[in-house]
């Protein structure tokens, strides 16, 4: 059945039955087609309205689309463009793509690929909807700008395993569920299954993921299906790969290989049909030179990878990401949205944020519950905000490095995370899982952190379990 949401296309090709076909797939998409044959004509067409989506030739009697794009970008900076091209201009069309083109297709067209595009382009075109679902962490910045794109690519080859990279807190699992959206944008029902690998004891991952048969282990009095089967024609999101235990990462290899399973126990192979995507805050390559991750493993993740970069390194989306989360946070407690100040604002931008958005939201909502319900701005919590490196500089330098040589090497942010490590470590007498909680880091994150500083343990209280 054709899809009746509403879109306005303009077609401009000088073949008028190759764009009377095209006009015909617009239509069954649920879009009004516009034709035109050459480069005056669409000017004309552009100037007198604007369209959601423009297709446009190469290779038009007055001119090229490649330098017709330009000016598209200037009088329709809305509209989603691509491009059909032939063989020899191919590598114009994809240098486009770095420079803002939604997609190229090469002549001869398929239908089928056409109407993909058209879909692909509506789903563009609804992006501020998309971003409100995952609190518009995706942000404006130009490196936000560049994961969306990369995500965007990623929607389109659905058996290509997406591995998501990136600190904790910077919004993994929200881009896991926006690449899904996009992915399934035509199956609203399509499943979404997250797996936290390291919630999972190791003798039961196998059967979490694959499922089991009755009477595979003692107390399995009756069949359970998997994740893998739960996620069938959707999505499987393994966050935290790298902490699946080295013992059983072979048997993630082989399902990521064939994308067969068995329940276990079973005998009988399922194909899943489906996305894979995975999620860590480790460099991998790291781990495989400590033994601990599988090399045969860490390719077969890395397919296609998307960095998600740490809130520091794009700054300016700081507002626009506290407006959304606030939305969100005034949402779930059924609160009128009150103002964030600008000088607050102004506070945030100057603090390293080591737990990345997850640090902000949990800011927000400290302080939105400690807001009057009738009042009309945010009372940022600041003074908690300051116990975190809000002043980094101000901090106490008596970090326990006992080797100069060892702290000069740090990086500045790497000196800052490492001073703030320290002071929230001693303000809570050792304990890592309090001090973890305080940092917005995860128990693990901070221990990895320990692992690479093992002296910010040492200069713990000895008398406090590591664990609290």
């Amino acid at each position: 059945m054709a899809n009746t949401e509403q879109f306005s296309c303009l077609l401009v090709d000088d073949d008028v039955g190759f764009t009377s076909m095209l006009a015909k797939i617009v239509k069954e998409e649920g879009g009004r087609a516009n034709c035109c044959h050459t480069v005056a004509a669409a000017q004309e067409q552009i100037a007198r309205a604007g369209f959601d989506v423009i297709i446009l030739d190469n290779c038009l009697p007055d001119g090229s689309g490649y330098d017709f794009y330009s000016q598209v970008g200037r009088h329709s900076p809305a509209s989603v463009v691509a491009m059909i091209t032939g063989a020899p201009e191919l590598s114009q069309a994809i240098e486009l793509t770095r420079n803002g083109l939604f997609d190229y297709l090469t002549k001869p067209i398929d239908a089928s690929a056409f109407a993909a595009l058209l879909r692909r382009a509506k789903l563009r075109l609804r992006r501020p909807a998309l971003e409100s679902l995952t609190d518009g962490l995706l942000g404006n910045s130009q490196k936000m700008h560049e994961v969306v794109l990369q995500l965007e690519q990623a929607a389109r080859h659905l058996h290509a395993t997406v591995l998501l990279l990136g600190e904790t807190g910077t919004g993994k699992d929200l881009a896991a569920r926006f690449l899904h959206q996009l992915t399934f944008a035509n199956q609203p029902k399509a499943p979404y299954v997250a797996l936290n690998c390291p919630n999972v004891p190791a003798d039961m991952f196998e059967a979490e993921l694959f499922g089991s048969e009755k009477g595979a282990y003692t107390g399995a009095d009756r069949r359970r299906g998997g994740l893998a089967e739960a996620a069938e024609g959707g999505t499987l999101f393994l966050d935290e790969v790298a902490e699946i235990p080295l013992a059983l990462q072979s048997k993630l290899l082989r399902f990521l290989e064939t994308r067969e399973y068995r329940a276990l126990g079973g005998t009988n192979a399922r194909q899943f049909q489906g996305r894979v995507v995975a999620a860590t805050n480790r460099k991998l390559a790291d781990e495989v030179r400590a033994g601990r991750f599988r090399e045969d493993l860490l390719y077969r993740l890395d397919v296609f990878s998307v960095h998600l970069p740490p809130l520091r390194e794009h700054i300016s989306d700081l507002e626009a990401i506290a407006e959304a989360l606030l939305g969100r946070l005034c949402e779930k407690y059924g609160r009128s949205k009150p103002a964030l100040r600008a000088s607050d604002l102004n506070a945030l931008k100057g603090h390293l944020f080591p737990g990345n958005v997850r640090e902000l939201r949990n800011l927000l909502e400290r302080s939105l519950l400690r807001t009057d319900a009738l009042a009309h701005e945010l009372a940022m919590d600041l003074e908690w905000l300051k116990g975190y490196g809000h002043a980094v500089t101000a901090m106490p330098l008596e970090a326990p490095v006992r080797d100069e040589a060892a702290k000069r090497s740090l990086s500045p942010l790497e000196r800052q995370e490492y001073e703030l490590i320290a002071k929230t470590l001693a303000s809570e007498n050792g304990g890592i899982r309090r001090a973890a909680a305080k940092l917005g880091l995860t128990h693990q994150a901070l221990l990895r952190r320990l692992q690479k500083w093992p002296e910010l343990r040492q200069g713990s209280n000895p008398g406090v379990r590591s664990s609290e």
